[in-house]
């Protein structure tokens, strides 16, 4: 990134977060009884019957915060311009917690924020879960095997957005040239990684899906489409949108005006959302 584009994304975080501030911000409510296991909610003005998005942050599953900059704005003030309450999640963390534990920790904050919608204006059956990185896996995870977030208490929601996740087919991952860091949070077992791999756990109940994916990373792309190929044969609407920004970009700029937050827009448009 130069300089030059660097500063103009900063300004607007800036604008977005400054936008944001008369917004009401309800932070580190705890859905679990470990430290990890918070989340803030940060809600408009007024809100009444609001639409909740749940972000879930990346970090490699072991690292991450639901309050970085990038995490939350411009997202927030976006939706919140809509009439949307937005939820950014923490969860346990590898070593404490593997990627299926985590996925449990998404679930279990899911049936958290519908159980407490009404009380910061929100309507629990509009919801939406959004990832980025490693959130983007925890979150299509239980979009393609919603049993999972059933046996954690939550009910079923309208979609998820998956931002560049990496991991949309473990072994696929596992079985070529891959990061370090993979081997140390999915482990050695195929097993395990078919367990924990949305293209493997893909369901006929799974809600509506939005992948998206960095034209400049190799291989996320292509495991996205085959995963809507996949879910298109079980008669699961899922849809990618290749955008030609960076891992980190499809993250910072999400909310931001322009053509790829109007496509993410739209995809909400498409689950009855405003």
């Amino acid at each position: 990134m130069n300089n030059w584009r660097r500063a103009g994304w900063l300004l607007c975080l800036m604008a977005f977060t400054a936008s944001a501030g008369a917004s009401e911000a309800l932070r580190d409510l705890p859905y679990g009884d470990a430290h990890a296991q918070r989340l803030d909610v940060y809600r408009p003005e007024r809100a009444h019957d609001a639409p909740i998005i749940v972000m879930v942050h990346g970090g490699a599953w072991m690292f991450g915060d639901k309050a970085n900059a990038a995490v939350v704005q411009p997202k927030a003030a976006h939706w919140e311009s809509t009439g949307y309450v937005f939820v950014s999640v923490d969860n346990r963390l590898w070593p404490d917690a593997d990627p299926l534990e985590q996925a449990k920790d998404v679930a279990t904050a899911l049936a958290y924020v519908q159980h407490h919608a009404r009380e910061w204006g929100g309507d629990p059956s509009r919801v939406v879960l959004m990832g980025h990185s490693a959130g983007a896996h925890l979150v299509a995870l239980l979009d393609a095997s919603p049993r999972l977030a059933e046996q954690q208490g939550a009910r079923p929601w309208l979609g998820t957005v998956s931002l560049d996740a990496g991991a949309i087919d473990v072994p696929a991952l596992m079985g070529a040239p891959h990061a370090n860091f993979y081997d140390r949070v999915f482990g050695r077992d195929p097993g395990y990684w078919r367990s924990a791999s949305p293209f493997d756990q893909l369901s006929r109940d799974a809600p509506p899906l939005l992948l998206v994916c960095s034209s400049r990373r190799m291989a996320s792309c292509p495991h996205n489409h085959a995963f809507a190929e996949r879910a298109k044969d079980l008669g699961v609407q899922a849809t990618v949108i290749e955008v030609p920004l960076s891992h980190g970009e499809i993250n910072a700029t999400l909310g931001a005006p322009g053509d790829y937050t109007g496509r993410v827009d739209a995809f909400l448009h498409g689950l009855g959302l405003p």
